[in-house]
């Protein structure tokens, strides 16, 4: 068992001291993510790579009851806080224009993973919302891909499928939710 999954269940456990250790242990790959997903926002984005890292932290360790599996299922979580957080500011930056008139995007024309505009966040994020109430199972592999940036074989392990089952589980999601982002245009 890895030191970080020790830390983890010592945190679940509710061992004060372990998320004070925790941290470091996942701050470069926290960073990680976060850079990736913030990688081309553009000069007008506000929200650093480490601000986001911290509001993550805060959402994911600041749940006390929460029992982790692992690394990748404690970064798998941080990535969905990540995302959560993105989209909150997304919506308010886009209430505060009222009426920009936004543009929904085929999911096929962004590549993953890859930064979003606003618009297009919150119509991927819209729809992904949708695509959970259906199959959540899958749903979570589309955020695990497009929000965190896993791999096939990341992913996979995460949800504990088979790679050839994550690729097939993508195809499906991807049509689904190109089928629904043109329904909305």
């Amino acid at each position: 068992m890895s030191e970080v999954t020790q830390i983890l269940q010592a945190a679940s456990e509710g061992d004060p001291r372990a998320a004070a250790e925790l941290l470091p242990l996942v701050y470069a790959d926290l960073r990680r993510l976060a850079a990736h997903r913030l990688g081309g926002e553009g000069r007008e984005h506000t929200l650093q790579p480490t601000a986001l890292v911290h509001e993550a932290w805060l959402k994911v360790a600041g749940h006390d009851q929460r029992t982790w599996r692992g690394r990748q299922h404690f970064l798998a979580a941080a990535a969905e806080a990540m995302r959560r957080i993105m989209v909150d500011r997304a919506r308010r930056r886009l209430a505060a224009k009222r009426g920009a008139g936004a543009e929904r995007l085929d999911i096929d024309e962004v590549d993953i993973p890859a930064p979003a505009d606003d618009d297009q966040l919150l119509a991927i994020n819209d729809a992904l919302t949708k695509f959970a109430a259906i199959d959540p199972r899958k749903a979570e592999l589309v955020n695990l891909r497009y929000f965190a940036g896993f791999s096939f074989e990341e992913t996979a392990d995460v949800l504990g499928i088979a790679v050839p089952t994550a690729k097939q589980w993508w195809a499906y999601a991807r049509a689904w939710l190109r089928v629904e982002m043109a329904s909305q245009r």
